[in-house]
C-alpha cells in the first residue's frame, strides 16, 4: 500500500473516530461504556500498520478534544496514550502473527492489542498521572467492568468490518 493511500486511510479514520462519539454523547458517560473512539483507531491499526495506527491513536483523541471538548482534559493524556497504544500495537500484531484461518488471526491480534492499551492506560495512571491514588480496583472497574459493554461491541464489529476490508480487497492483513 502507497503511503498517499495510507495517509488518506489514516485520515479517514481520524475523521470517525472525531465523529463517531458524538452520536453518543446524548448519553451521559456513553464514551467510558460504549468506547466509540477505540474501533475507528483498532481499524487504523489493522488497515495501514503500526507508524499510521500510532499517529491515529494520538491524533484521534486530540482532535476530537479540540474540537468538541471530549475527551476532557483530565483524561486526555491517557487516551492519547491507550489509543496510542491501541493503533501501534494492532498494526504491529497484524505484521507479526501469522496464524490460519483469518478470523483467528484478527481475534489474536484484537484482543492483544486492546490488552496492551489497557494496562498501559493503567500503568500510565498508576505511576505517573495519579501515582498513589490509582488502585488496581480503580484500573479493573474502568478499563474492564464499565467498559465492557464497549469490548463487546469491539469484539463483535471489529473482525466483521476487517474481514469485509480484507474480502473487498482493500485491505491486507497477511
Amino acid at each position: 500500500m502507497s503511503s498517499t493511500r495510507r495517509l488518506v486511510l489514516t485520515a479517514l479514520f481520524v475523521a470517525l473516530g472525531v465523529a463517531l462519539p458524538q452520536v453518543f454523547h446524548a448519553v451521559p458517560n456513553a464514551g467510558s461504556i460504549f468506547l466509540p473512539m477505540h474501533i475507528p483507531v483498532l481499524l487504523a491499526g489493522f488497515s495501514v500498520g503500526p507508524l499510521f495506527g500510532l499517529c491515529a491513536g494520538i491524533l484521534t483523541p486530540l482532535l476530537s478534544h479540540l474540537m468538541f471538548g471530549m475527551p476532557p482534559a483530565p483524561v486526555l493524556t491517557s487516551m492519547l496514550f491507550e489509543l496510542a497504544l491501541y493503533g501501534l500495537m494492532s498494526g504491529l500484531l497484524t505484521k507479526a502473527i501469522r496464524i490460519r484461518p483469518l478470523i483467528a488471526k484478527i481475534y489474536c491480534v484484537l484482543i492483544l492489542s486492546m490488552l496492551c492499551g489497557r494496562i498501559g492506560y493503567g500503568l500510565l495512571n498508576a505511576l505517573v498521572l495519579r501515582a498513589g491514588q490509582y488502585s488496581l480496583q480503580t484500573w479493573l472497574s474502568a478499563a474492564f467492568v464499565t467498559a465492557l459493554p464497549g469490548i463487546i461491541i469491539q469484539l463483535i464489529v471489529i473482525p466483521i468490518l476487517v474481514t469485509a476490508l480484507v474480502r473487498a480487497k482493500l485491505i491486507n492483513v497477511d
